[in-house]
């Protein structure tokens, strides 16, 4: 891994993959360039924080970071792109490839900032790249290499998993993955006060209910059962599980879920049209 690679936008996602890559390949600080473009002194401290924390480049400009990096990941919020392109736009090369961290944010409006062709590779990861389980979907435009695509399925790999798939379901991406974290924390904040309502302690109880949701997804993954066949083997006849589940089914358990995942993509959508009408206008 000695590509160089830069940063426009410094948040939480761009300190994950810093940390992953950094974690995973000896000396590659030196090849990470890191800069966003600051409104308030605590947006420039993150940027300087990265910096002192793994010893990558700190750029002074959005266009320093362009024109000392081959891999550009826009690590910024969707609302902020129209800007970043804006001011990109002239100095991206056909060297460059530009890497979209954001819902909602298409191939097709990144390409439409530009009157020349452009790599451009969509991106949507997950927040548990943070502990190197995160879940990551990649979709590339035409113009990106084989190679380039393969350095960019390997940075996020330093994270977690890695799947590759058409632009299509791209949007689907945050309802099953992207934000699912947030549904199964609430999951698990409901497990534990439920264990507190039985009398277990508040700590106790966390580790009982995250313990359990990750062994539970440990066996889906590594076990190659059907989820259905997993929860039938938990379940005896009569016994108290299978009373827990009918409860949970009375009351609209799978129904909520697809229906909270159906909002999330609706949502996405949105985010990206929203985004394409303030680049026309």
């Amino acid at each position: 891994m000695k590509q160089r690679i830069g940063f426009i936008g410094t948040g939480n996602m761009a300190t994950a993959i810093v940390q992953g890559l950094v974690k995973d390949y000896v000396g590659m600080e030196n090849y990470i360039s890191v800069n966003n473009r600051p409104t308030t002194q605590d947006k420039m401290s993150k940027a300087e924080s990265l910096h002192k924390k793994f010893n990558v480049n700190l750029e002074a400009s959005n266009l320093d970071i362009v024109k000392k990096s081959k891999i550009i990941f826009l690590t910024v919020k969707p609302n902020i792109y129209p800007k970043v392109l804006e001011e990109i736009r002239e100095f991206i090369t056909s060297e460059h490839v530009i890497v979209s961290v954001a819902a909602g944010v298409s191939i097709a409006l990144i390409e439409g900032f530009f009157d020349k062709p452009v790599k451009v590779i969509r991106t949507m990861p997950n927040t548990p790249v943070f502990v190197g389980e995160g879940m990551t979907a990649v979709t590339p435009n035409n113009y990106v290499t084989d190679d380039e695509l393969r350095t960019v399925v390997e940075i996020f790999s330093s994270m977690g998993e890695v799947e590759i798939i058409g632009e299509g379901i791209m949007d689907a991406i945050p309802a099953i993955s992207g934000s699912s974290p947030a549904y199964v924390y609430t999951f698990i904040e409901a497990l534990a006060d439920g264990g507190v309502s039985l009398g277990i302690p508040r700590d106790k109880a966390y580790k009982f209910a995250a313990q359990a949701v990750y062994g539970a997804a440990k066996m889906v993954l590594e076990s190659n059962e059907h989820p259905g066949v997993l929860k039938d083997q938990v379940c005896s006849p009569a016994g108290s599980t299978i009373e827990a589940l009918y409860v949970l089914e009375k009351n609209g358990f799978r129904g909520t879920i697809i229906e909270a995942m159906k909002a999330c993509t609706h949502r996405a959508k949105e985010l990206g049209l929203s985004e394409h009408k303030t680049h026309i206008e």
